[in-house]
Parts: C-alpha cells; structure tokens; sequence
C-alpha cells in the first residue's frame, strides 16, 4: 500500500509541476483576437517592442502505459554508460485515440552521462483501436539530482495518412510521468501538443 500511494504521490506531483508549467507559460497574459495565442508582457527581449512575445501553451494527446523489461547493460562508452531496455507492450489514451503499445519491437536506449544526467532515446509503435499504427520517437532527458526531478522529452509521432495525420504536423513535447514499478514493470509517457 505504501508504494502504490508513493507512485500515485510521484504521477500526483508532476500532474501538479506540468500544470504549474502551463501556468506560467501562459500567466499574465492577455488574448490576442488575431491569433488566439497568448501574449505576455512579462518577458521582453530586444526585439518585443516590434515582434511581440508569444509564449506556446499546451494541449494534451495522450497518456501511454509502457510495458518494459530489465536493463541490457552495453558497457562504458566516451559519453558515459550505455544501456537498452525493451519496450514489451502497454496502453494509450487521449481524446480521440486509444489502442496499444505493439510489444516486441519497441526499443529505449539509453545513456547514463558521467554528470549522472540520463538520456533515453526511445522508439516504437502503437497500434490505435482502428488499426493505424504511429511510429513514436521519444527522446528524453532525465536529471533526479533536482527535486522534483526533471524528465521532459521531444516526441516525434509518424503517422500515416488518415485521421492520425495531424499528429505529423504539430511539435510534441512529452513528460516522463513516473513508475508503476513495483506493481507493474510499466512506465507512464505523457504527450501533449504546442499550441
């Protein structure tokens, strides 16, 4: 009981971080009617008095429970320890998808920097409840010497013709939510879309 209410704590507290995040990205701002984005007089550069400010917010796409297997360790390399860890299965949902994590064929690789920094550098596919399968790169950078630790990614979602198209025409940023470890060998892969 104890370690599934410090996994809820965990996915809890970076709800509330990516929430005080999109907060910030769009606090004190007020509408502009021509574009719909948010404009801030908070931050002013050199260039704001005639291109003004616009910060990106965000919209969620989806939440991925990824299914994986242990650490294949790949020895030390110049940049620091180099690992692999199987993508083995899972679930999606957001508005509008929902599906699978295809197992098998998924792939995180992994490096530990000698600053302790991680990079993951994840690939692979998921399959929607109508059959479109979208390829997911995935490439994150993790440093848990801050608290709470900082786990954000640059996703790339291909998708094929159809009504998953759109997803090949956005910049998706993504979270490392946190484990289900202990009980389940799963991580939670939050993406959402620049607006």
């Amino acid at each position: 009981m104890d370690h599934e209410r410090q996994g809820n704590d965990v996915i809890n507290r970076r709800s509330v971080l990516l929430g005080g995040l999109g907060l910030a990205l769009t606090g004190g701002a007020m509408a502009n009617p021509d574009n719909g984005r948010a404009n801030t007089s908070v931050v002013s550069t050199s260039t704001t008095s005639k291109i003004p400010m616009y910060l990106p917010r965000t919209e969620f796409v989806l939440e991925a429970v990824v299914e994986v297997g242990g650490n294949s360790a790949l020895g030390n390399g110049p940049l620091g320890e180099r690992r692999m860890v199987a993508i083995t299965g899972g679930t999606f949902e957001g508005p509008g998808l929902r599906g699978t994590v295809l197992p098998n064929g998924g792939m995180d690789r992994q490096l530990i920097r000698r600053d302790g920094i991680k990079i993951l550098d994840a690939l692979y596919e998921l399959k929607t409840h109508d059959g479109a399968v979208l390829t997911v790169h995935n490439k994150v950078i993790v440093d848990e010497s801050i608290k709470p630790r900082y786990a954000f990614s640059a996703v790339e979602i291909a998708a094929p013709d159809g009504p998953y198209a759109w997803l090949n025409r956005v910049q998706l940023v993504g979270m490392h939510a946190g484990s289900l470890r202990p009980a389940r060998q799963a991580v939670v892969i939050r993406i959402y879309k620049l607006v």
